[in-house]
């Protein structure tokens, strides 16, 4: 009966993310942050940010992959399915209801009101599970240098998987260092840790079909690391440059699209194979697109448990965890400057930030009424 109920309690909640979740990844993990550790109580902080700093390493949507590994945390294997699924399938929908409309009517609804009230407070969400994360991943002097080092690299336009991996080695190094001057240090210490080669791939013109359409997402899924944004560089690179089946117009169209759906943006996955073949392309590109996420979750999940065992792999994933928050803090920043534009956006951050510091109210409730206010501002202006 406890496994039953643990199994609908996962289903519930990531139903409800991901039918209400805005705002990109870094909004995604700070809503499963609040949910599962401040609300729920399914494990601490340092649990959860060992989470985020694993999915960090592997290719693949992380707010998905997190999703993955908090339903396996709490229902076992069978949670692990149902937290994912559920996770994606409303963002998968809504992304086909306004593909079939796009396809049939030229154009997008119009959503803008909508993001106007939720953006400011998506950023007040994310501010409060940086804060959460930020006590438990900025353990001394070092952790919190190369955050601010990760956090600086990034405004400049350092590549995000190269401050991950360097930020990790940095804090491996020094503590390393550390280890060897006060005589702890032994040459098969170092024999684990391996490096790591991020793929590249490049092919020739091929006319549709459908196991091209397959083959193509489930290479993007296997090899994408970094943002949303990364992810569209991908599909530019294999649909529009290699393939030539969209459109620049349609690519900035699938951007907008996994913008104003909730769940992952991933989901535009969803849109790009309804505009190649309808619905049955649209399902078809989904599951490709997803299905290297759950491989490699369920890879390294036998591995996370061990990492905090020895001194090296505890280091590296210390790196790993305080560069992930210095990326979310440069995205949230992002968010803040593109969100947070006039008197009305300021307002609405403010009282999110107090509604979420102070009284602990439910992100789901806090999205919605963002929504509803930023929809009656727009009216009472228009």
């Amino acid at each position: 009966m406890l496994k039953r109920a643990h199994l609908q309690e996962v289903a519930l909640l990531f139903l409800r993310i991901g039918a209400t979740a805005f705002g990109g990844p870094a909004a995604y993990i700070a809503i499963m942050q609040r949910e599962t550790v401040r609300r729920r109580h399914w494990l601490d902080d340092q649990g959860f940010l060992d989470i985020v700093g694993a999915t960090n390493l592997i290719p693949g949507p992380n707010a998905t992959e997190i999703a993955l590994y908090l339903g396996l945390v709490r229902a076992g294997w069978l949670g692990y399915i149902v937290s994912g699924l559920l996770f994606i399938a409303p963002g998968m929908v809504a992304t086909v209801i306004i593909a079939w409309a796009y396809v049939t009517y030229g154009s997008l609804p119009q959503v803008g009101w909508v993001l106007y009230g939720v953006k400011p407070v998506v950023i007040a969400i994310v501010v409060q599970a940086l804060w959460d994360l930020g006590r438990k991943g900025v353990k001394d002097a070092v952790t919190a240098a190369v955050g601010a080092g990760v956090i600086a690299f990034y405004f400049v336009g350092f590549n995000e998987i190269a401050l991950l991996f360097a930020g990790a080695a940095a804090v491996l190094v020094i503590h390393f260092g550390r280890r060897l001057f006060k005589g702890g240090f032994s040459a098969l210490s170092l024999s684990p840790l391996l490096g790591v080669t991020l793929p590249y791939a490049s092919a020739t013109l091929v006319p549709f079909s459908q196991t091209t359409l397959f083959l193509s997402f489930l290479k993007i899924g296997a090899v994408l690391y970094g943002s949303g944004y990364v992810l569209f560089a991908f599909f530019n690179s294999e649909f529009v440059v290699r393939l030539g089946w969209l459109s620049q117009q349609q690519l900035l169209d699938a951007i907008a699209v996994g913008q104003i759906t909730p769940g992952p943006v991933a989901t535009s996955a969803t849109f790009v194979g309804y505009l190649m073949g309808g619905w049955p392309s649209a399902l078809l590109a989904t599951a490709a697109f997803f299905i290297p996420s759950f491989f490699f979750v369920a890879l390294i999940s036998r591995f996370v448990p061990l990492l905090r065992k020895k001194w090296w792999s505890g280091a590296f994933l210390d790196g790993v965890n305080v560069a992930a928050l210095g990326l979310m803090v440069g995205v949230t920043w992002q968010l803040g400057r593109a969100g947070v534009v006039d008197w009305f956006t300021v307002a609405l951050t403010v009282v999110a930030l107090a509604l979420v510091f102070r009284f602990k109210v439910n992100s789901a409730w806090l999205i919605l009424g963002g929504g509803i206010l930023g929809v009656a501002y727009g009216l009472l202006v228009g």
